[in-house]
C-alpha cells in the first residue's frame, strides 16, 4: 500500500466538529451525542442508497467521479468532508465506520487500510474479488480488533428469495436431522433465484476518451490497465474479471452465504468445484450452465445458470426428504414434528450494538470469508474451465499452480495489500 503522500488527490470539505468521534474517546466508547459517524467510499449507486443508516450520521464521502460525489453530497443537509482519495477518508478522525461501496477489486485494500486505521467496517458484497484478498481482510480484522459487517443479510432477516421463508426455519429443519445427511442444495431459477446473466462483458471494447470528471487511473487502482470504455466502469463493471465476476460475483454471497449457515459450514470450504460452461473470455465474464461444489462429507451446493436444470428439482434434497421453493417439504407432518426441536442459536444482528459492545456481527470477516471463498472458487474454475480440488485448511487449490495464481493475484503498481 502506498502512502497518501505519494498519491494525494483530495477534494476540499468542511470538517465537522459537532460530534466527538468514538476513536478519540477510545475503542468501544460512544461520543456524548450517542451517535456513530460514517464515511462512505464509492457513492455511485449502492453507496448513495446507504446514505441513511439507523442512528448514524454521514460525515464524509469519497469518490473518484466528481459528478457522483456532487450528487451524493447534495443528499446530505449538513456540511461534510468530501474526498477524492479513499485514504483521506479513512484517516478522517470524525469517521467511526467506513462503508465500502466500490467495485469489488477495491474491497480488500480498503478494508485492510480501514482496519489498520482503527475503523469499523461495513463492506458491500462480494467481500473481495479473490480468495487471497479475503484472507488478508480476515487477518487484518483479527489483528486490529475491528467490527466488520458484510452487507448481505439473508442468513438473519427477510424472506430468502423464492423460498417464501426466512432462513431461520430452514436452519431449524436442517438441524433437526429430519432430511437426513448429506444434503444437496440447488440454487437456480427453478428454486427461486436469478443469476443475473445480464452482467456479461463485451469481448471487444473500443478505447474511448476518459470523461473529465473521472479519475480513471484511480478507479482502476490495483486492476491491470485497460483502455477506458464506458462499459468497463460504473454500472456495468461486473461484466469484467478484473473487477468482479458477473452474476456470480454480484449475487453469489446473497445466495450462498445462507447455505453455508444452513449446512453448518461456516468454518470450512468445499473440497471440489466442477463447472459446466463455455470457455470464458480472458477479460469479459460470460455465462455458465452449472457450478457444483462438494464438501468432504458429501454435501453439495449446485448452481444452475439461466434456464438450466429442471423445474421439479428441490431446493434442499436429503436422503429422507426434500424442501422446495415456497417452503414446501415432502416429509409427512413435518411442521408438527419440527415444533419439538430447539430453535437455532440467536445471532448478533444489530451492527451498531456490535460496535458498542465490541461483539462480532452475525456475518463477519470469518464466516464472510468462507462464503466469499465459495464464490471465488467458482470464478477460478470458470476462468480455467476445469474441475479443481481445494484444501480448506491451507485455502489453496491442490496441485494446481495456475489456479493458485488466481488465489493471490498480482496488483498493478504501486498498489499492494
Amino acid at each position: 500500500m502506498t502512502s497518501r503522500r505519494q498519491f494525494l488527490k483530495t477534494m476540499g470539505g468542511v470538517t465537522l466538529l459537532t460530534i466527538v468521534p468514538r476513536n478519540v474517546l477510545g475503542r468501544g466508547m460512544l461520543a456524548p451525542s450517542d451517535e456513530l459517524t460514517k464515511g462512505i467510499i464509492g457513492v455511485g449507486s449502492m453507496g448513495q442508497g446507504h446514505i441513511p443508516y439507523d442512528n448514524t450520521r454521514v460525515v464524509a464521502m469519497c469518490d473518484v467521479d466528481k459528478k457522483h460525489l456532487e450528487r451524493a453530497a447534495a443528499k446530505v443537509k449538513e456540511a461534510i468532508n468530501l474526498y477524492h482519495d479513499f485514504r483521506d477518508l479513512i484517516l478522517d478522525k470524525n469517521v467511526d465506520i467506513v462503508h465500502i461501496a466500490t467495485p469489488p477489486h477495491w474491497h480488500g485494500i480498503m478494508s485492510v487500510e480501514a482496519a489498520k486505521a482503527g475503523k469499523d467496517i461495513f463492506c458491500e458484497k462480494p467481500m473481495t474479488r479473490t480468495i487471497g484478498e479475503s484472507k488478508r481482510v480476515r487477518e487484518a480484522i483479527q489483528q486490529h480488533g475491528n467490527i466488520f459487517r458484510l452487507n448481505t443479510w439473508f442468513r438473519f432477516k427477510d424472506n430468502f428469495y423464492g423460498l417464501g421463508t426466512p432462513v431461520k426455519p430452514l436452519k431449524k429443519l436442517v438441524d433437526s436431522g429430519m432430511l437426513g445427511w448429506p444434503l444437496k442444495v440447488t440454487i437456480s431459477k427453478h428454486t427461486g433465484f436469478d443469476w443475473k446473466f445480464f452482467w456479461v462483458g463485451k469481448n471487444h471494447l473500443e478505447p474511448q476518451p476518459i470523461p473529465e470528471e473521472l479519475d480513471y487511473d484511480m478507479w482502476l487502482g490495483p486492476a491491470p490497465y485497460k483502455p477506458y470504455n464506458a462499459h468497463r466502469v460504473h454500472a456495468t463493471f461486473r461484466g469484467y474479471w478484473d473487477y468482479d465476476g458477473g452474476g456470480l460475483g454480484d449475487m453469489g454471497q446473497h445466495y450462498i452465504d445462507p447455505v453455508q449457515y444452513l449446512l453448518g459450514k461456516d468454518n470450512t470450504s468445499p473440497v471440489k468445484v466442477e463447472v459446466d460452461a463455455p470457455q470464458q473470455h480472458h477479460d469479459a465474464v460470460g455465462t455458465w450452465r452449472s457450478i457444483t461444489y462438494t464438501y468432504d462429507d458429501g454435501c453439495q451446493i449446485i448452481l444452475w445458470g439461466g434456464d438450466y436444470g429442471t423445474p421439479d428439482t428441490p431446493y434442499i434434497a436429503g436422503p429422507n426428504g426434500n424442501v422446495y421453493r415456497n417452503f414446501k417439504c415432502d416429509i409427512p407432518d413435518w411442521e408438527k414434528k419440527l415444533a419439538d426441536f430447539p430453535e437455532p442459536e440467536e445471532q448478533n444482528v444489530d451492527f451498531l450494538a456490535c460496535i458498542r459492545n465490541r461483539q462480532k456481527f452475525a456475518l463477519n470477516e470469518m464466516n464472510g470469508h468462507r462464503s466469499c471463498t465459495i464464490v471465488n472458487m467458482g470464478a477460478v474454475a470458470l476462468q480455467l474451465n476445469r474441475t479443481l480440488e481445494f484444501d480448506p485448511v491451507n485455502e489453496l487449490f491442490v496441485n494446481d499452480e495456475e489456479a493458485n495464481r488466481l488465489v493471490n493475484q498480482p496488483m498493478r503498481a504501486p498498489w499492494t495489500i
